[in-house]
């Protein structure tokens, strides 16, 4: 990546976009070194997902990885079975006298002892997202951004190119069961991509096509306000090749509104959805219990008929925007829709878990109101007649304040609701906002807060007699560990004996 683009950019309330690529001054150097390439790399943090695909990707491309984490968790082992050494704690002593780069998220402070000692060392400190574009190098990418569907559409969008012949590298915010990673180097010259815009980091891409699913407030506790986020969005459309495509959904007004800024500024871009005005048009719904299906026009040639094995209108729009992505780097729509057809899911997006009797237990990582209430509609098509009881974790302090009456509407389409203490993630305790200020607001007044260890109790009582349900655990923090209990507690209360776990066949919520 250029230093030079990013030097010219003003700055915005919450600091340049300069400093998105050097959280807390952490970075020495915006950008993966050409003059002389790294054989070593060192990744603190390396357990998280988008860093561990950072590290995967480096393992792939032949180079030595070493990295740290505070704790041990579900990626470590696998970047240790490829041939990682790993360290659980920070220390100085974790790099080596071979580490050519270290590689740092946002998450990680400027007094953090290995990025002291890297300073001292002279050892050049990137942001992750500058390291995942400079393993990427020249490769044609496809980069999916957007609030909500970045995961899935990313993954449809690798699924797709594979069906068509294309062995792409794809680097991905979650595990992807029929991937086997949540990322890859792969051995031909295109490239997907999850784009962050939580710290701004997208900016470090300049992709051949970029996917916009949806866009409204998020991650304000980083951006300051949502002017601050869509200029960061619009730079990182701004770095798009020269008439390489922005494909943005016409269906939701953030994304349309991006889109028509960027063709006023001269920008290529194609939309997708019901629209009637949408370039890629979604004409018939053919959804059947066998999943969901549309039929589209295109801009040029025959309508086709897109059918997914997983639920929802919003997997369509992000499978079809998937589909445009494909299209466009010259990819035959035919083969790509056989990809996108056998696609089943991320993990963590309306994951089956278990299956006890007729009671179906759904993990999923929806943390932002348009996404829980995602995440109800489609379990709603799953559960039939049975009722759908709604377990959630909010996610960060300033998010549940900003939206605490969205996160009320949002979980009143559930039939029963249980919410979690909030998940301080990486803020600090708040006194003026809880879970209870939340279930307040849920109309009916019967939502109801708990400790997580009354939650798998209190997720059997209100199953009790129903005779099945649908049960969502639903956040982005820890609700996850908490999902085995929750099935055990199921199937001490007698359901049915004769029990499944599935989280291979399982359909994406988001």
């Amino acid at each position: 990546m250029s230093t030079d683009f990013l030097d010219t950019l003003e700055p915005f309330e919450t600091g340049t976009l300069h400093s998105m690529l050097q959280p807390g001054g952490v970075v020495t150097q915006p950008h993966w070194p050409t003059d002389a390439a790294p054989s070593s790399i060192h990744v603190i943090r390396i357990g998280g997902a988008g860093m561990s695909a950072v590290a995967r990707l480096a393992l792939d491309a032949g180079l030595t990885v070493t990295g740290s984490e505070s704790q041990d968790g579900q990626f470590l082992q696998p970047l240790r079975d490829r041939g990682a050494t790993i360290t659980v704690g920070f220390d100085a002593d974790n790099l080596t006298a071979d580490t050519d780069l270290v590689v740092v998220s946002t998450a990680v402070r400027a007094d953090n002892p290995e990025v002291l000692a890297a300073r001292e060392a002279g050892i050049p400190v990137i942001h992750r997202a500058a390291a995942l574009a400079g393993l990427l190098g020249t490769r044609r990418q496809i980069a999916v951004a957007g609030t909500h569907g970045k995961t899935t559409t990313t993954s449809m969008a690798v699924m797709a190119l594979r069906a068509a012949g294309e062995d792409p590298a794809w680097a991905i915010g979650a595990a992807v069961p029929q991937l086997g990673a949540n990322a890859g180097f792969g051995s031909t010259d295109t490239a997907v991509i999850e784009a962050d815009e939580s710290d701004g980091s997208l900016v470090a891409f300049s992709p051949a096509a970029a996917v916009i699913t949806n866009f409204e407030a998020d991650h304000l506790d980083f951006h300051g306000t949502e002017e601050n986020l869509r200029a960061i969005v619009s730079a990182f459309i701004a770095r798009l090749h020269d008439g390489a495509p922005l494909i943005a959904c016409a269906d939701d007004p953030g994304a349309l509104s991006l889109a028509v800024s960027a063709r006023g500024a001269g920008h290529r871009v194609l939309t997708y959805g019901e629209h009637q005005d949408a370039d890629w048009r979604i004409l018939e719904d053919l959804t059947t219990p066998a999943g969901a299906a549309v039929r589209l026009s295109r801009p040029t040639g025959a309508d086709v008929e897109l059918r997914l094995a997983v639920p929802g209108r919003h997997n369509i729009l992000n499978a079809t925007g998937a589909l445009v992505a494909a299209a466009e780097l010259g990819f035959e729509p035919e083969q790509v829709l056989a990809g996108l057809a056998e696609f089943t899911g991320a993990a963590r997006r309306f994951q089956r878990t278990a299956t006890i009797g007729s009671i179906d237990v759904i993990d999923d990582y929806a943390h932002h109101p348009r996404e829980v209430a995602a995440t109800i509609d489609a379990a709603r098509d799953l559960a039939g007649d049975r009722p759908v009881i709604a377990v959630f974790q909010p996610h960060l302090f300033s998010r549940t304040k900003t939206f605490a009456r969205e996160f009320a509407d949002a979980l009143a389409g559930a039939d029963q609701q249980v919410l979690l203490p909030i998940y301080p993630a990486r803020e600090d305790f708040d006194p003026s906002i809880r879970s209870e200020d939340v279930a307040a607001l849920v109309p009916g007044g019967a939502a109801r807060v708990v400790e997580k260890g009354e939650l798998p109790a209190a997720v059997a009582d209100l199953v009790g007699g129903t005779g099945g349900a649908v049960v969502l655990m639903m956040g982005a923090g820890d609700v996850v560990e908490e999902t085995a209990a929750v099935a055990d507690a199921l199937r001490a209360v007698g359901r049915d004996s004769s029990d499944s776990t599935d989280s291979a066949g399982q359909a994406d919520g988001r």
